[in-house]
């Protein structure tokens, strides 16, 4: 275990990238390894949860390296060419390489098995595996799908109309990657829209993905079994990451600080649009494309923050980033008000939990329903002075650690290892900036 203290600090100055995006990481990987010839992926995320991924696809027969530049290099096998594994797949602890490769797998006529870390193992699967059995699919799990878990892949896989229960990018992209191993046309409907990813990197591989909007919802469809061709990959910055010390300049007075080359793809930025509306001076610059995905740059300034509502359905496009949205709530004047959250209860903890105990020990007033989360906004620095279990969430974690950047007295966190698996150097970055993070 690797304890750590963040205390309040000065303010926060300097320019920084931050690590590339996870969502995007995974999925270069597992597209490479599906494309016929050599991909080359610039600003792969190199965190635990990548490096599970790209060992899985070694696994699976496609030569992955790591060039001495930095660069990454796929040489693929063609889509269904992949091979039964020799041993266990360790997922470590992504939720989101699991569920992408369990899709994956559905369609390829061979038994693999996944596992994962202890937290991985507790997320339930049964969500990717209901749509993947009508593929033709056979899953062999725990109770209630969870890891370890055998996935025996279709050997005449069928496409497939699959409409959403809830919004999941992750369950729209098992899907559709399942797809590229069947004939005919594979959709799904999502009742609201979700992150995006797949379909552009599918796109940019060489599919032919279209998306059109209807009374049931956005409805996403790709041809099946097309030839992908291998392709340079540009990895913008992950907005999740930069999540954490945008918010630390926010509630940091006298801060300002510069990201580059950031992840602003509209279905991720719900984070920017709430920040800006509870008063965040965010100026965002440099507006350009990397490979299928946008990217900016972005200025923020030490701002006094307001109080806001969230609609649920927004959450969708900011998830990830309500653990830090939730301090910068803390720090706001007035009351703030997020619904949509029961996504939050089957993340790598019980987040929704997590957030609303470790806010309440900092000496915030919240509330919490199943759904939905209350936060009473200080207007200024919380107490602090507490210790937070972080159940090996790397986001609650990170979050915390900014509150004590801006609180009275410390914050402590049991445990800060799970940080490596999305935002390795996080603390070395967030103590270039002016920021006071030591071990505990």
């Amino acid at each position: 275990m690797t304890a750590l203290r963040a205390q309040r600090s000065g303010s926060l100055a300097g320019g920084i990238s931050v690590p590339g995006d996870k969502s995007i990481s995974h999925r270069a990987l597992m597209l490479g390894a599906e494309a016929v010839g050599e991909t080359n992926i610039t600003g792969l995320l190199e965190g635990e949860d990548v490096l599970a991924t790209a060992t899985a696809m070694r696994a699976l027969g496609a030569n992955v390296e790591r060039l001495d530049d930095g660069r990454w290099q796929v040489h693929g096998l063609g889509v269904g060419g992949l091979a039964e594994p020799s041993a266990v797949l360790d997922m470590g602890n992504s939720g989101t390489a699991a569920r992408l490769l369990i899709g994956l797998l559905a369609t390829h006529p061979f038994s693999a098995t996944l596992s994962g870390d202890a937290s991985l193992s507790a997320r339930p699967m049964e969500r990717v595996m209901a749509p993947l059995r009508q593929m033709g699919a056979q899953f062999t799990a725990r109770d209630g799908g969870r890891l370890p878990l055998t996935v025996t892949g279709a050997t005449d896989p069928l496409p497939l109309e699959y409409e959403l229960p809830v919004a999941s990018a992750q369950v729209k992209s098992a899907v559709l990657l399942a797809g590229l191993n069947a004939p005919g046309e594979t959709s799904v409907i999502e009742p609201l829209p979700t992150r995006d990813h797949t379909e552009h990197m599918l796109r940019h591989f060489g599919a032919e993905v279209d998306v059109e909007d209807t009374d049931r919802g956005r409805r996403i469809t790709l041809t099946g079994q097309p030839e992908l061709t291998g392709c340079d990959v540009n990895v913008p910055g992950d907005i999740s990451s930069a999540a954490f010390p945008m918010v630390a300049a926010l509630i940091t007075p006298g801060s300002e600080i510069a990201l580059t080359g950031v992840g602003v793809n509209p279905l991720r930025t719900g984070l920017l649009d709430t920040l800006l509306e509870m008063g965040g001076q965010i100026e965002m610059t440099n507006r350009r494309d990397g490979g299928g995905e946008p990217m900016a740059d972005l200025k923020v300034s030490s701002s006094e923050l307001q109080g806001v509502v969230v609609p649920a359905s927004r959450a969708p496009s900011m998830i990830d980033e309500y653990p830090i949205l939730a301090v910068a709530a803390a720090c706001a004047a007035g009351v703030s008000h997020f619904h949509g959250l029961k996504e939050l209860r089957v993340k790598e903890s019980d987040r929704l939990g997590a957030i609303a105990r470790g806010l309440a020990a900092s000496g915030v007033e919240v509330e919490e329903t199943e759904d939905s989360l209350t936060v009473h906004g200080l207007g200024g620095p919380a107490p602090g002075g507490c210790d937070i279990a972080t159940q090996f969430d790397h986001r609650i974690a990170m979050a915390f650690l900014v509150l004590g950047l801006a609180s009275e007295q410390p914050v402590n966190i049991d445990d800060g290892a799970a940080i490596d698996t999305s935002f390795p150097g996080f603390v070395e970055l967030m103590n270039s900036l002016g920021g006071d993070i030591e071990a505990a």
